[in-house]
Formats: structure tokens, C-alpha cells, sequence
């Protein structure tokens, strides 16, 4: 199945190039193809000679420091990120980090964060749809961002001898945390919304360095825009999104995640204030509502 995925998606991107004379931008969100060098940015760019409106939202290109065969890293062709930025119009950045390495090879990069739609991102009540009896502490994400969750282990217990809670994956591959109340849930994209809402209070450890710093802080923005309160890494563009004190935490130590998980398992007042102020943050900041303007000046010029 993924062979075929891989051919058919092939083919349908030769197809593409025999369309695009009918556009006068063409939009790429990180790569036009998993593999390999970048033939077809190449040929939209030069041989069609349109303009590229390049956006990516992670430090792709790097290697992931969480481990990458060299067949894998010699597959990925990463050093096409900077030939795309190159013969990009535009780079359309997920952070100022991401932005600052565009800006080597294209002069017109913007910076455009991560937004939800607050229409569909917006509170539930948790108690009343879940009938939850116990706090929940929660995490979402891939399989492969599981490995940020190994440093917190440790925390988890220790607050375990002295709060009665649960501690929920949301995820595509069961991580099986050695905690009295863990639980798993595959991720969905249909349930998403109700399975996040289930959370009392979300996470978001990353480790301190460069591949981290171009993470654009999702689920910090998921979890702000239903109103749950957080805990983050103190990494990249986690302190702009995490107001310390006021929408949520940031934590470098096991000390201070210790410290700061305590704070909002044992104040339910300070949960709610910080989500409802995490939530009016994603709607200033990182809500399609408040970024739409900005996102139709890309395409002008």
C-alpha cells in the first residue's frame, strides 16, 4: 500500500506540471515530494518560470537529532529546503527561527504562524461531556515526537505519590508510559476536538535544541484555543506563545515541571483563568480570523 501511495502520488504531481500554465503562483507546503532532489520545484521555477510561494512550519532541513538512518537523511535530499527558498517569490516561515534560515536564499520572507479555526477549536465542557472523575494531564502528537515525553517520566510519577489524576496519549502509536493512570487514545480526526477536551491540563516538552527551535508550537495553540491550561519547555517559539504566569507555564527543570503541574492539579481556579486567557491569546494571535488579512497580503505584490 505504501509502494502504490508512493508511485500513484508521483504520478499525480506529473500530472500537476502539465496544469500549471494556468496559474500565475504556485503554493508549496514543505515539498512537492517525499524524496530525492527537487525536480519538480525545479521545473515549475524554471522551465514554467512561475512564482513559488514556499511555507514550511519545522526545521526540515535538518536531521531529526531523534534518529535518522544515512539512507534516510541521503532519501530526504534536505539541502533542497535552501534551493526551493532560492527560487521561491516568497517564504511563508512558521516562526522567526524558520524565517532567519529562509532569509539566507530569499529576500522576501514573512513570518506566519500556526493558526486554528476558533470556530471548531473552542471550549467543551469537559465534566459535563466526559464525566470525568479524575484530573487529566495530557499530551498529543506523533509517534515520532513520543521521545519528548521520556525526560517527564520521572515527573509524572513523582506527582503521582501525591495527586490522584490520569495522564492521556492522544497519538498514533501507543507509548505504554509506565504511570498508575495512563491511558491511550489513537488520534482521530473526527474526534479530535472531543478527545482533546478530556484534557485539564496539557504539555508540551521539547528538548533545548536546534530542530526544536523550529517547531511552530501546535499543540500549545490547540490546547490554549479550548481553554486548557499548559506546561512547556522554555524552547523556541514556546515563549512567545506562553506568557509565564498568565496563559499557562514554562518549565526548564524537573523541578520546575514538578513545581508548576502542582500549582494548576491543585488550584482549579488558576486552570480556568489561564485557559480563558490562553484562549483569548489564539484568538488575538493564532486564529484564522485574526491572521486572514495578513495571509491574503502573501499572494500580492
Amino acid at each position: 500500500m505504501k509502494i502504490w501511495a508512493l508511485v500513484s502520488g508521483y504520478l499525480r504531481r506529473i500530472i500537476c506540471l502539465f496544469k500549471i500554465h494556468k496559474y500565475e503562483i504556485i503554493f508549496i507546503h514543505r515539498e512537492l515530494t517525499p524524496f530525492g532532489a527537487p525536480i519538480f520545484e525545479w521545473i515549475i521555477a524554471k522551465v514554467g518560470r512561475k512564482k513559488i510561494i514556499y511555507d514550511f512550519d519545522d526545521a526540515i532541513w535538518m536531521s531529526d537529532p531523534n534518529g535518522e538512518s544515512t539512507l534516510w537523511k541521503t532519501l530526504k535530499w534536505r539541502s533542497k529546503v535552501a534551493a526551493i527558498c532560492q527560487w521561491s517569490w516568497k517564504v511563508s516561515a512558521g516562526n522567526q527561527y524558520l524565517a532567519d534560515y529562509a532569509s539566507q536564499y530569499c529576500d522576501h520572507v514573512v513570518v506566519f504562524p500556526t493558526v486554528v479555526n476558533t470556530a471548531i477549536h473552542r471550549p467543551l465542557n469537559r465534566r459535563t461531556s466526559f464525566q470525568q472523575k479524575k484530573l487529566v494531564i495530557g499530551w498529543t502528537g506523533s509517534h515520532s515526537t513520543l521521545v519528548y515525553l521520556d525526560p517527564l517520566i520521572p515527573v509524572l510519577q513523582k506527582l503521582e505519590q501525591a495527586h490522584d489524576f490520569d495522564f492521556l496519549v492522544i497519538a498514533n502509536k501507543n507509548p505504554e508510559l509506565p504511570l498508575q493512570g495512563f491511558y491511550f487514545l489513537p488520534w482521530q480526526e473526527k474526534t479530535e476536538i472531543e478527545d482533546l477536551s478530556q484534557i485539564d491540563i496539557g504539555i508540551m516538552p521539547l528538548a533545548d535544541n536546534e530542530w526544536s527551535k523550529g517547531k511552530c508550537g501546535f499543540k500549545l495553540i490547540q490546547y490554549s484555543a479550548l481553554a486548557i491550561p499548559s506546561v512547556t519547555s522554555p524552547v523556541g517559539v514556546n515563549t512567545n506563545i506562553i506568557q509565564d504566569g498568565q496563559n499557562g507555564f514554562l518549565a526548564s527543570s524537573e523541578e520546575e515541571w514538578v513545581e508548576k503541574l502542582s500549582l494548576l492539579i491543585e488550584d482549579a481556579t488558576l486552570r480556568k483563568t489561564m485557559g480563558q486567557t490562553g484562549r483569548k491569546t489564539v484568538e488575538a494571535h493564532y486564529s484564522v480570523e485574526a491572521n486572514q488579512e495578513k495571509w491574503v497580503e502573501l499572494f500580492k505584490g
